[in-house]
């Protein structure tokens, strides 16, 4: 039996229905891009989410403060630490905008933060990384390492072998569970799961030209534990049947077994 700590009982939060897969909505797109929602439509928004079924909600501290309480039961709180906007010079370049004392005090099951491998300022946000999974070693806080290969730099940033170097950072700084981008094609991210301590999430923007749940149905195929989908939730007509279709796919049995790595980690790279 796993012994009960601060850490361990945050991380049960993350999966509510306890199979250690996820479903993460991420709804920080309002400091890089601009609102995604009307402020009265925001909390109509969370609620849509919450009770479409997904395990945990990805905001800034800030927009935390102005979500109703009571439309969180169910869903965990995810607290996103990092932050840059469309305007800046470098729009890669993430920033730590609070800390896990802050998170803490608002709520939080978990914290999130984003770097960016190929940034100009990759060294800065890699220290950020692990002066924030220090912190949660401390405080018994679960962290969500977002971490994409961005920029010019590369050629193919979808490259199976790039990406289990990605997962593997998060592991290696201290991270709990890991989101980054598909493999393509995307059934060659089950070499990602196989080199990847961490549980894997991908992010569902980029999809391929797969629908949603085509695109979550074959992330769970090959081995993630879960999604992280944000804009193609709130952009759609009706987020809460998304989120439905979502976390039916997500939890479903037929994925119990599929988080082991598919690969032996020698022949997968």
């Amino acid at each position: 039996m796993t012994p009960l700590t601060g850490k361990t009982l945050r991380m049960a939060r993350l999966s509510r229905r306890a199979d250690d897969r996820y479903l993460f909505v991420p709804l920080d797109h309002s400091v890089a891009d601009g609102p995604i929602a009307s402020v009265a439509g925001f909390n109509r928004l969370v609620t849509a989410i919450c009770s479409g079924g997904a395990d945990a909600l990805v905001v800034h501290k800030g927009r935390a403060r102005m979500i109703e309480p009571e439309l969180l039961v169910g869903s965990a709180l995810v607290i996103h630490l990092s932050a840059s906007t469309a305007h800046a010079p470098d729009a890669n370049a993430k920033v730590l905008v609070g800390d896990v004392e802050e998170a803490l005090r608002i709520g939080a099951d978990a914290v999130s933060v984003h770097v960016n491998i190929g940034s100009d300022t990759e060294t800065t946000q890699l220290a950020d990384l692990g002066a924030v999974a220090d912190a949660c070693s401390r405080w018994g806080m679960p962290l969500l390492a977002m971490i994409y290969p961005r920029g010019p730099r590369f050629t193919d940033p979808n490259s199976p072998k790039l990406l289990a170097h990605m997962v593997n950072i998060a592991a290696d700084l201290g991270a709990d569970i890991v989101k980054t981008v598909v493999a393509s094609p995307i059934g060659r991210m089950a070499e990602v799961i196989a080199a990847s301590p961490l549980p894997v999430v991908v992010a569902g923007g980029d999809g391929h030209g797969l629908s949603v749940s085509e695109l979550a149905t074959s992330a769970l195929a090959a081995g993630c534990r879960g999604l992280a989908v944000g804009r193609r939730v709130f952009t759609s007509s009706d987020p809460r049947r998304v989120v439905q279709e979502l976390a039916a796919i997500v939890h479903s049995d037929e994925f119990a077994n599929k988080s082991e790595p598919q690969l032996k980690l020698a022949g997968a790279l």
